[in-house]
């Protein structure tokens, strides 16, 4: 962000300018405008951060994130503001700060460019950008107004589960580091380093958890996670093991490396397809391969997914026909 930093500060738009009228009373959402820039965005930014909205009646994708924005900081009650900017009626201050397209969006604090995003995005990464911003020094927050660690790992949850890894993992690592015995954090971190296919940053991530806990449920699950990563690396191609499965369908061995493919490739449903298969032919073979192949698979997932509901019972139906 230097660049429009220096930028901003060559137009004239850099000093800190007066207090914000209104204090923290002020309107949560507003329009702005060149004649306004400094007064609602950097004077505002230097009591709480303001995210600024660029964008044009045209603009489809606009349509979508405006609302979007103005929904989360509403929700964010009054932590952040948001000054929205038509960029047709304000082409002088598009072209001062450098907007080539929309929707652009950015956050200021202490009358500078701090974070920023372009284009529409999920609501879920709306949030973690807001819970960033409000996070960062000299926000100005006051400690009762700090969002709680189960609202941070609420955010850092919904961000991985629509996606946004990236978003993710910055507020558990934030966490973890103000909190390094909050396990939830540290195996939120590891999993989205296994989600984007970094085995060994997750595993130095486990490595911090002292000995006592690595029995913790959410740690347990991320380790199983991380087993399953390494193991369906190691298993070979999906196309060639299925063509063997097909041909000899007794062979227990190729099925079973036909799900550990299936678990590299992320395709959990059918590698677990392929081990209860291998439980209904030979539930003893390879000294319960398969059975113990499926725990680790549910461990990793969770006891509340779906696959693992669904796979939990067809496994007993089997164990106890």
């Amino acid at each position: 962000m230097s660049d429009f930093s220096t930028t901003m500060n060559g137009n004239g738009f850099g000093g800190n300018g007066p207090s914000p009228a209104g204090g923290a009373g002020a309107d949560l959402i507003k329009d702005g405008s060149i004649e306004t820039f400094e007064q609602d965005v950097l004077a505002t930014s230097m009591q709480v951060p303001v995210i600024v909205d660029f964008w044009a009646p045209w603009c489809g994708p606009c349509k979508q994130l405006t609302p979007a924005l103005e929904k989360a900081v509403t929700e964010a009650g009054g932590k952040v503001r948001l000054v929205k900017i038509d960029i047709d009626q304000n082409k002088m201050l598009a072209s001062q700060l450098r907007i080539q397209s929309v929707p652009t969006i950015y956050a200021f604090v202490q009358g500078q460019p701090v974070d920023g995003f372009q284009g529409a995005v999920p609501e879920s990464e709306i949030k973690a950008f807001i819970q960033r911003i409000t996070s960062l020094p000299g926000t100005g927050q006051a400690p009762t107004g700090e969002p709680s660690v189960e609202d941070m790992l609420a955010v850092a949850g919904e961000a991985f589960n629509a996606g946004d890894v990236a978003s993710a993992a910055q507020v558990f690592a934030q966490i973890a580091q103000s909190d390094p015995e909050n396990l939830q954090a540290i195996a939120g971190l590891a999993r989205c380093y296994v989600a984007t296919g970094e085995v060994e940053q997750a595993t130095a991530v486990l490595d911090s958890v002292p000995a006592d806990k690595k029995s913790d449920p959410a740690i347990t699950a991320i380790q199983a996670a991380i087993d399953l990563t390494i193991s369906g690396a190691d298993a070979g191609n999906v196309g060639p093991l299925a063509a063997s499965v097909e041909a000899e369908p007794d062979n227990h061995a190729a099925r079973f490396d036909l799900a550990e493919a299936m678990i590299g490739n992320n395709d959990l449903q059918g590698a677990m397809d392929q081990l209860l298969l291998l439980m209904e032919k030979d539930r003893e073979w390879n000294e319960e391969a398969a059975r113990k192949k499926l725990l680790t698979v549910f461990e990793a997932l969770g006891p509340t997914d779906e696959l693992v509901k669904a796979g939990r019972k067809r496994m007993s139906s089997i164990l106890f026909s």
